[in-house]
């Protein structure tokens, strides 16, 4: 009997000096502290209106946001103690008699079962080891690191950073680390405001969150909550009684939707885009930015009122709006008629649609800037049969209802009747090619052909909201583009801050005296022209457009300190609007009206910013090419010139900061008198809205095919300006 304990003494003795021996060896290999990078990811983004407002979090699979120990009430920091490590304040990171219970059953069966983790152990593996083999070797890693951890910070740090990193369950594909994460998606509220049976709820969820989850099992989380309390209980935390009336208390779950409720989700989809092309998705999903924006949310919900004040009617059209500031590009507006749910198409950023007649003010901006005198320059207004324009056999170029004069009639006449033959005479004298240069200029993005048609607006693939908006931008702030801004500053976790996204990108395209005459002739259109229903107590300029068969109307206008772009139409794009509140639909319809009601509100209790005055005018020269029926001829090459220099000049490229300065502009100061002026900067307000003039409708492009056939290795038509 006495050998017989003798051995078995013997053999204990001897399994605890391999066991010994096996974790020593275990842990010599176990890699130290500072040669491991923390695993964890930092924290959910979210982004911020201009004023500070959040519109939401960017989604991602895993939820997460970091909380100070203040934010932890001391009832949920007991639970968790008190259920996953008792001893937790005494031991220095590890739980010995654990580890050498697990090092037995590894010896013996191979494998070690769960438990022996303390709280600080746990901590390793979500922060550096990053996963979790129920092996014993990784249980002496977690050891070896928890007492390196445990020498450098505090208890108090330590159940912190555990607090804030471990999981606590996943609800609808996305995780919660961290408890106030969990506290957001199991009670929709701030871990700050959890009560007992809250706090042991959650506290007894990360030994096994898919099988104590409340939404999926009940039962389950009701009996682990309590064992919680009952342990609290035993450890003194609480008292019983305390712990009784926790116990009897229902769960008291509910679905939170603090990480999914979002604003202005349109916009907010184009900044995420913006944001993972710089950082990557990862980042951005899980790197704890914060992103501060430029949208203005009073102006967005002005956009939507004016939308929805005018297109009042059951099966009216859909409408996009966007505002840039023209001194610095940033977008203070980008809204929309349609639902996010029903759709996530950003009809504003990526709807790119027939501009009609609003693309003439690309074209009168080339002309002015080559010299040409609007005031002196005139065209017939007459009906242009297929074969006018040689190259383009079946291009046939009309008015609103063949409603061409006869008569000669200037630019400035022409702009404000929205003389579809005029400009297409225009566009012919000055060549296609110079007019797509300007389009790139003055911010059209999209590849354009140089096709006659291009000039009224007729594009192959068509432009945005957005584009049109930085277009008008231009013209608005002096020549100078800016590339568009919706994100001013990105803030990262350390403190760091990406102010990048906020700085102007500034190019010099036109000089003030252009465009400060192109704004005088838009002034006079709201006055007495196609735009006078978007008339505000303010100077504005502006023009309308439309397309052919009425699909799209816009009604493009600006102030001296906003560009906005109104369009309108029905998503499926080959929808005409020949009977919407009663009548064939044109830009200078209800878009010119949805314009007026939104820039109304928008300048609303502002003083009236006026037009600057130029300081540097136009000299003008005689213009006569092909079409034109006044002047004398000038060096302005008509499209019959010589085919060899046309072919060369076919190949140049439009660069972003290149500015056109024809060879025709003489230097400031040598205007001429009154065609140079600008009467617009003197006024105060534009009255009355100016009796309505149809808008006519313009014709498709001319047929690839039938257009001239471009050089080799080139497209015939310069690049859009990448920003």
């Amino acid at each position: 009997m006495f050998v017989g304990l003798s051995g078995i003494a013997g053999a204990i003795v001897l399994g605890a000096i391999v066991a010994i021996g096996y974790v020593l060896s275990v842990a010599q290999s176990a890699p130290s502290l500072d040669a491991l990078a923390p695993k964890l990811a930092g924290a959910s983004s979210q982004v911020f209106a201009a004023n500070g407002t959040r519109l939401g979090f960017i989604q991602s699979d895993v939820l997460r946001s970091p909380i100070t120990t203040e934010q932890m009430p001391a009832v949920l920091r007991n639970a968790t103690v008190a259920i996953e490590d008792q001893r937790f304040y005494q031991n220095n990171g590890v739980d010995l008699t654990g580890i050498f219970r697990s090092a037995v059953k590894d010896v013996l069966h191979g494998q070690a079962l769960q438990g022996a983790s303390t709280i600080t152990m746990q901590l390793m593996r979500n922060i550096y080891l990053g996963s979790d083999t129920h092996s014993f070797k990784q249980k002496i890693d977690e050891a070896k690191l928890a007492i390196e951890y445990n020498k450098r910070h505090s208890k108090r740090s330590i159940l912190t950073d555990y607090l804030n990193s471990v999981a606590y369950g996943t609800v609808g594909g996305q995780t919660a680390l961290g408890v106030q994460a969990a506290a957001r998606i199991f009670f929709n509220e701030s871990a700050s405001q959890l009560n007992l049976q809250q706090a042991a709820l959650l506290a007894g969820l990360p030994q096994a969150p898919s099988q104590y989850n409340p939404f999926l099992y009940p039962g389950a989380a009701h009996d682990r909550r309590n064992e919680v309390l009952s342990k609290m209980a035993e450890l003194h935390y609480i008292s019983r009684a305390q712990a009784a009336a926790a116990r009897a208390a229902p769960l008291g779950v509910r679905h939170g939707d603090y990480y999914t409720r979002r604003q202005e989700n349109f916009f907010f989809e184009y900044v995420r885009k913006q944001l993972v092309a710089r950082y990557g998705l990862t980042r951005v999903q899980q790197g704890g930015l914060k992103v501060y924006t430029t949208i203005d949310l009073n102006m967005q919900r002005q956009a939507r009122n004016a939308i929805e004040q005018v297109l009042n009617e059951q099966g009216d059209p859909a409408s996009a709006i966007v505002t840039i500031d023209p001194h610095n590009g940033y977008i203070k507006a980008m809204a929309e008629s349609e639902s996010y749910d029903q759709s996530q198409y950003n009809l504003a950023s990526q709807g790119h649609r027939q501009p009609g007649s609003t693309f003439k003010a690309i074209v009168l901006a080339d002309a002015l800037s080559r010299g040409v005198d609007p005031n002196s320059t005139y065209y017939v207004s007459k009906t242009l049969p297929p074969g006018w324009l040689p190259g383009y056999p079946t291009y046939e170029v009309k008015t609103f209802e063949n409603t061409s004069s006869g008569k000669s009639i200037n630019l400035v006449q022409a702009t404000l009747a929205s003389d579809n033959t005029v400009y297409a005479q225009l566009a012919a004298d000055l060549g296609e090619e110079t007019v797509t240069q300007m389009a790139y200029k003055l911010g059209v993005r999209e590849h354009l052909n140089s096709n006659a048609g291009e000039a009224l607006g007729g594009l192959t693939v068509g432009v945005s909201p957005l584009e049109m908006a930085d277009v008008y931008a231009t013209l608005a702030d002096g020549g100078w583009r800016n590339t568009p801004i919706a994100i001013t500053k990105v803030v990262f976790p350390g403190g760091r801050v990406d102010l990048n996204w906020g700085k102007p990108h500034r190019v010099k395209v036109l000089s003030d005296g252009v465009t400060a005459e192109e704004t005088e002739i838009l002034h006079q259109n709201v006055l007495s022209g196609t735009a006078g229903r978007s008339a505000i107590n303010c100077p504005t300029a502006a023009k309308t457009g439309t397309t052919n068969e009425l699909v799209d109307a816009w009604l493009d206008g600006y102030t001296p300190n906003y560009s906005t772009s109104v369009w309108m139409g029905y998503p499926k794009k080959d929808v005409p609007m020949t009977d919407v509140h009663g009548e064939p639909q044109q830009g200078g319809y209800l878009p010119a009206e949805i314009w007026h009601a939104y820039m109304a509100a928008v300048t609303e209790g502002e003083p009236c910013a006026q037009f600057p005055s130029p300081t540097e005018p136009i000299s003008y020269q005689p213009f006569f090419g092909k079409f034109a029926t006044t002047g004398q001829p000038s060096s302005i090459e008509s499209p019959e010139g010589n085919e060899s220099e046309k072919k060369n000049n076919a190949h140049k490229k439009s660069e972003p900061g290149e500015q056109h300065t024809p060879a025709t502009e003489r230097p400031s100061g040598g205007g001429t008198g009154e065609s140079g002026k600008h009467s617009g900067s003197g006024e105060s307000g534009q009255g009355a809205p100016a009796p309505h003039v149809r808008e006519p409708v313009e014709p498709a492009p001319a047929p690839a095919a039938e257009a001239p056939t471009p050089p080799a290795g080139g497209t015939g038509g310069a690049e859009p300006p990448k920003h």
